[in-house]
């Protein structure tokens, strides 16, 4: 960063290219400095599939960030999605040394939690703490202090595809970028959107980006459950596109303006008026938007009620869903997800953000947002932590530094 204690994060989307800069204040505000984004080129369904319009991509967004501000960005937290993220509980047990729990004994069965087989072609990119067990003491978020003899550690392990990670890696790398950390795109968001109450008392946080869908279920203070729907706002653009026969530039712009997702039963009689093949104008009728929208909506969201079921969210998610997204801005698809999924629903948007406040409380920023959150955490705490948004693991900066060493 050009100035210390500032904070950067980019969010390397299928639509977009964010790149953010923040600081935080006192009493932990966080407050962002500034803002830029560019169209997203070179990415499908979360990955990389084309290196050099991707890095063109990342260094226009932090070329509108130079030029829009004084702040010259040289490091990032990079957020990771897409299909080939995975996750998977483990537990980990060790003996306590001394009367207390110290630091050491939490690190030593957090890595014992760790030290599970993993394909080679894939790599752990968190480790997140579920809870702790201190003998047969269960429930317990912070050991430390705590008098016992054994000490059990219950964990989140997350994983991605080594060579879409190295391949994203790259791609910063080549805009002359350093990689600070690597983080968990749901995550992130996370941080952004839910309240400290939703996330003990069980809520899932729903990303519906351009390409994917990310899914994040939160019980007891912690990540209990990820994954990630190959379907996003992209697909409901196509739709129109093909229906309508469209440009998908047009499409996209006719659905900003007019899609919506309306109840069964809703009629509207308006018109609206698209540019077919680019050049030729006319009019159709609004419902014909309707028509297309709501049945890629409600596939959707019954992908989503199918991954609830899977995790036992509608035992345990007292707060129901939050949406956030770019997508999730979808005029009505909150009410058609109340309907659908048969829980809560509320639109999640950045929150807790002074400066550009105004600006960056739209959900289509919540992932760029919570990696300054994740940043600031990960810059004030050690790699290893109680902390249920513990800092990416030493294996993991050690294998970038590797990676990049061999360029």
């Amino acid at each position: 960063m050009g100035k210390a204690g500032l904070i950067a994060g980019l969010d390397v989307g299928t639509t977009k290219v964010c790149a953010i800069v923040g600081q935080v204040m006192e009493e932990g505000r966080m407050e962002v400095l500034a803002l830029g984004s560019a169209p997203s080129n070179g990415l499908r369904k979360g990955i990389v599939v084309n290196i050099e319009s991707t890095v063109e991509s990342i260094v226009k967004a932090i070329e509108d960030v130079s030029n829009t501000s004084s702040v010259e960005i040289n490091s990032v937290y990079v957020g990771v999605a897409g299909g080939h993220i995975k996750s998977f509980e483990s537990y980990g047990a060790v003996g306590i040394k001394g009367r207390e729990v110290s630091r050491a004994d939490l690190e030593r069965a957090l890595d014992a939690a760790k030290a599970v087989y993993v394909p080679l072609d894939r790599e752990v990119l968190h480790v997140i703490p579920k809870e702790y067990v201190v003998d047969d003491q269960e429930g317990i978020i912070n050991p430390i202090g705590m008098t016992g003899v054994r000490l059990e550690a219950k964990v989140q392990i997350v994983t991605g595809s080594v060579s879409a990670v190295q391949n994203l890696i790259r791609c910063c790398e080549k805009a002359q970028l350093q990689v600070v950390d690597i983080v968990l795109e749901p995550l992130a968001s996370s941080l952004a959107t839910l309240k400290e109450d939703e996330m003990k008392q069980g809520v899932v946080m729903i990303d519906i980006g351009g390409g994917t869908t990310d899914l994040a279920f939160y019980k007891k203070g912690s990540l209990a459950y990820t994954s990630v729907i190959a379907i996003g706002g992209n697909h409901i653009t196509n739709d129109i596109a093909i229906g309508l026969r469209l440009p998908v530039d047009e499409a996209e712009r006719v659905k900003m303006a007019y899609g919506a997702v309306l109840p069964p039963g809703s009629t509207d009689s308006e018109e609206i008026g698209i540019m077919v093949a680019g050049r030729e104008r006319k009019t159709i009728p609004r419902s014909y938007l309707y028509e297309i929208i709501s049945p890629r909506c409600e596939e959707l969201l019954e992908l989503i009620k199918a991954e609830l079921k899977k995790c036992g969210a509608y035992e345990e998610a007292i707060y129901g869903v939050v949406l956030t997204g770019g997508a999730s801005q979808l005029k009505g698809l909150d009410r058609m997800a109340e309907a659908v999924l048969g829980l809560p629903v509320r639109v999640g948007c950045p929150e807790n953000i002074y400066g550009l406040g105004d600006t960056v409380a739209d959900p289509k920023y919540s992932t760029g947002v919570g990696l300054l959150m994740y940043g600031a955490q990960n810059e004030a705490q050690p790699v290893i932590t109680g902390d249920m948004f513990g800092g990416i693991l030493k294996r993991m900066k050690q294998w970038v530094k590797g990676f990049l060493g061999r360029q």
